[in-house]
């Protein structure tokens, strides 16, 4: 039994600015073989994702950027099956292959927050987070370093086949299933306000708490319940549940030094206190949720 799992860094909340790359081989022992690279993003690095994992735009002035170094990449990723922990990371490293034009990498791909949330019912719907399973197996590793949250996804879903007895193909099965005997499908059925939303507990974002803010490129009550059909909650304000900013395109755009929304400088003040709050532009969301099998 063979398997990658891989994490990315990004310079900003644009999912294509990845500037470290991290992957990690495993067999059925444990951990193989690291692979981890600096990427130049060729992009601007936001103060708020520095402040999340220490990379700078002059740690990474002499890497290579992507198109550089993804000969070396596709070799690690062909024809493998490749663990992530949500599927951000799979949603990046689309973005930026899309984005430079280069060719889809052929491999399997396998979440590991959908095998956990199948393998331990307490996480079904929350709490699945990678800090917050790693620290109930007790799995130690440096957050937000790209290779050290591959490893970490990957031990994770090495314990869940431990546990569970199922094996990596028996996996890969049961999390195209629901999580239950029976999918519950509550997204948008209650509506708490005109944006406000219940997520689908089956949903591949269960668990997220989701805000829209700035000019989306389609009506937000739309926006909202595509939230909600892939099971993030839908709030009209930031919070401190608040999981997942999503920010229109042109605004991500014209962040270099530029105003942002009041919901976005009280996301960025939330991450400063520690709080794990994703900002995504809503192009990138949405095609997040295209990869997720959501409807868009």
């Amino acid at each position: 039994m063979r398997f990658v799992a891989i994490d990315v860094e990004t310079a900003n909340a644009d999912l294509s600015s990845i500037c470290q790359i991290g992957v990690v081989s495993f067999c059925d022992r444990g951990v193989v073989q690291k692979w981890e690279r600096l990427v130049n993003p060729e992009d601007h690095f936001d103060p708020v994702n520095v402040s999340v994992h220490g990379i700078s735009d002059e740690a990474v002035a002499q890497a290579p950027t992507l198109p550089q170094l993804f000969e070396e990449l596709q070799k690690v990723l062909s024809d493998q099956v490749v663990v992530h922990h949500t599927g951000f990371d799979r949603a990046s490293l689309t973005r930026a292959t899309e984005k430079h034009g280069l060719p889809r990498i052929s491999c399997t791909w396998l979440d590991s927050a959908k095998v956990v949330r199948r393998a331990w019912p307490e996480y079904s719907s929350k709490g699945y987070g990678l800090a917050n399973i790693t620290q109930r197996l007790g799995i130690e590793f440096r957050h937000h370093d790209a290779a050290e949250d591959a490893r970490a996804a990957g031990e994770v879903l090495l314990r869940a086949m431990g546990e569970t007895g199922r094996t990596l193909d028996d996996w890969l099965v049961r999390v195209r299933q629901p999580i239950s005997g029976e999918t519950r499908r509550r997204g948008g059925s209650r509506s708490r306000a005109p944006i406000a939303r219940e997520g689908n507990p089956d949903g591949p974002l269960a668990g997220e708490v989701a805000v829209f803010t700035g000019a989306l490129s389609i009506p937000r009550r739309e926006a909202a319940q595509l939230a909600a059909n892939a099971g993030c909650t839908v709030e009209d304000s930031v919070k401190k549940a608040t999981t997942l900013l999503v920010v229109g395109d042109q605004d991500v755009r014209k962040l270099g030094g530029h105003e942002k929304s009041s919901k976005h400088r009280k996301a960025e003040e939330l991450i400063a206190k520690g709080q794990p709050v994703r900002i995504l532009a809503e192009g990138d969301f949405r095609r997040l949720l295209e990869i997720e099998g959501v409807g868009t």
